[in-house]
C-alpha cells in the first residue's frame, strides 16, 4: 500500500523506491501482485512519469484508508505510528565495513542504499536518504539542508593483482567509472605527472572493478585501510601519489531523534577507524 501511495506522490517507481528504501524490482513486484489481485493495471506511463489509471485511482483511495487504519492500530501501543526505517546512503566502497561495525539487531530498522559517492551526496540533497557516508574532495555540505556531522581523511592507494605487469612506456590501464571521485583522483594524479593512461575496464559496479583488478587487467584506487587480501598495494616508482579525499558523515537537518542515535553509533564505530 505504501508503494502505491509512493508512486502516486513521486510520479515514478524509481523515486518511490528511494523514498521507501526499497529496490525498484521490489516495488514493481508489489505493484504486479496488487494488479493481479484487482484484475487490471493501476499505473500507466505518462509524459511526467507514472500516472494512476481509473482503476488505480480507486486502489489509491483504499490504500490510503488501509494505511490510516494501520497507523491508528500502531498508536494503540502508545508509540508513534511512524515505523519507517532510517534511510542510510552508503558509498559502495564502505559497504563491507558497514556490515562489520553494525550488528543484525542494529540494522533491523535501517534501510541501506549503496551507490557511488556522487550519487549518495545527490540522494542527501534530494531527501532520498536521511544519512550519507561518502567520499568527497571537500568538506563543504552539498546543500543547506545537509549537515556534515563528522569527517576524516581517507588515504587512497593504487592497488593491483599480485601478477599484474606493465610494459615500459605503455599507457596505465585504469579500472574506473568516469564521474566518480576515485576516477577524478586517478586522472588528476596521472595528468599532473604527464602520464598517459587508458580505460581498460569501465563499470559503475564497484565489485566488478575489484574483480577486474583481481584478473590483473589494470589498476584502481582504494582506501588504504580497506585493501582486500586478494589485492596488493602497488608501490611502483612510476605511479604518482593521488590526492587525499575525505570520508564524510552527513545527515539531513530534518532527520529526527532516531537518526541522532544512529549518527552517534556511526561516529564511534565507523568514522573512528
Amino acid at each position: 500500500m505504501r508503494s502505491v501511495v509512493g508512486i502516486s506522490e513521486t510520479g515514478s517507481i524509481t523515486k518511490a523506491a528511494k523514498v521507501l528504501g526499497l529496490s525498484q524490482p521490489a516495488i514493481s513486484s508489489q505493484i504486479k501482485r496488487i494488479e493481479h489481485a484487482v484484475g487490471g493495471s493501476i499505473f500507466q506511463k505518462s509524459a511526467n512519469g507514472s500516472a494512476a489509471t481509473e482503476l488505480g485511482k480507486l486502489v489509491l483511495i483504499q490504500a490510503k484508508k488501509i494505511l490510516e487504519a494501520n497507523d491508528q492500530l500502531l498508536m494503540l501501543r502508545g508509540g508513534a505510528p511512524d515505523d519507517t526505517p532510517i534511510r542510510v546512503g552508503l558509498s559502495n566502497i564502505y559497504s563491507r565495513r558497514m556490515m562489520e561495525v553494525l550488528s543484525k539487531a542494529e540494522m533491523t530498522n535501517i534501510s541501506i542504499y549503496a551507490d557511488n559517492s556522487a550519487e549518495i551526496a545527490k540522494c542527501l540533497i534530494d531527501g532520498f536518504v536521511d544519512i550519507g557516508i561518502y567520499l568527497s574532495l571537500t568538506d563543504t555540505p552539498p546543500d543547506p539542508m545537509v549537515e556534515i556531522i563528522d569527517k576524516r581523511d581517507d588515504e587512497v592507494v593504487w592497488v593491483r593483482s599480485k601478477d599484474f605487469t606493465l610494459s615500459p612506456g605503455a599507457p596505465i590501464p585504469l579500472l574506473t567509472w568516469p564521474g566518480q571521485i576515485i576516477h577524478e583522483l586517478m586522472v588528476q594524479a596521472l595528468e599532473r605527472k604527464g602520464m598517459i593512461y587508458r580505460i581498460a575496464f569501465s563499470s559503475p559496479d564497484f565489485n566488478a572493478r575489484i574483480e577486474a583488478a583481481k584478473a590483473g587487467i589494470g589498476l584502481t584506487l582504494l582506501p588504504k585501510r580497506l585493501v582486500p587480501a586478494s589485492l596488493m598495494i602497488a608501490n611502483e616508482y612510476y605511479l604518482p601519489t593521488p590526492g587525499m579525499p575525505m570520508m564524510l558523515l552527513g545527515a539531513r537537518n530534518d532527520g529526527g531523534a532516531k537518526s541522532e542515535k544512529l549518527l552517534a553509533t556511526l561516529r564511534s564505530r565507523f568514522m573512528d577507524i
